[in-house]
């Protein structure tokens, strides 16, 4: 049985593979899936393995299987940069080609790819709103209204018996959710950066699905001098 939160006065159900699913309106949520990073970065001379983009997809694939979403909202940066579309290898190009044209697919714009994502169909927009949720690349500092967004790709470090654990989580504030890097080949930050503190506020939680359990971490967040 998947589990779930509640946000806004909604339901919405936390997937390992770090996609945000929201039953009620058969939605999928992803951030920053950074298509094509490799490709960017060796353009730049820093070689990487060349398949980001399709273990990325294959993901959300798996995920939406599992989910049945028939709605899908990336929350920027879906792209690593503008010119990552003509960059895609022709099978994940037909792949996405095919979901945008099945499914209502929207892309909201991100500071790395801007509209470029256009050109795979959907629709493109800076900001949108589904029911009591707004839904943007980065959190707006200070916005109280029901916030869903990406950006900072957050993680959450915890020791326990004598091991280090590393993983990527959702940060929950009482009006901002942010969802964690969903792309193959993305870093993280970890949740009790300054960073954090000035989107969401001192007061969040890192949260992450572990088996069939929702793990809910209070984070003692930096203070900004």
């Amino acid at each position: 049985m998947a589990v779930s939160l509640s946000f806004a006065g909604e339901t919405l159900v936390p997937l390992p593979c770090g996609a945000l699913h929201w039953p009620a309106r058969a939605t999928l949520f992803v951030a920053d899936l950074h298509f094509e990073k490799a490709s960017s970065f060796a353009r730049g001379g820093r070689f990487l393995p060349p398949y980001d983009s399709i273990d990325t997809l294959a993901a959300l694939i798996e995920a939406l299987r599992r989910t049945r979403a028939r709605q899908v909202v990336c929350l920027g940066d879906s792209f690593h940069d503008r010119g990552g579309p003509a960059r895609l290898p022709a099978r994940a190009r037909a792949a996405l080609t095919l979901l945008t044209a099945s499914l209502d697919w929207l892309w909201i714009t991100g500071n790395h790819d801007d509209e470029a994502a256009a050109a795979l169909g959907g629709r493109v927009l800076a900001e949108a709103r589904i029911g009591p949720l707004t839904l943007r690349h980065e959190a707006v500092p200070g916005c109280r209204e029901p916030e869903l967004s990406g950006h900072f790709h957050p993680k959450l470090t915890v020791q326990t018996r004598g091991r280090r654990i590393v993983r990527r989580c959702f940060a929950l504030s009482d009006s901002k959710l942010v969802l964690p890097a969903y792309g193959s080949m993305t870093g993280g930050l970890c949740v009790t950066d300054l960073a954090f503190t000035a989107a969401l506020g001192p007061r969040r939680e890192a949260v992450f699905v572990e088996g069939e359990r929702l793990l809910r971490f209070p984070v003692a967040g930096q203070v900004a001098a």
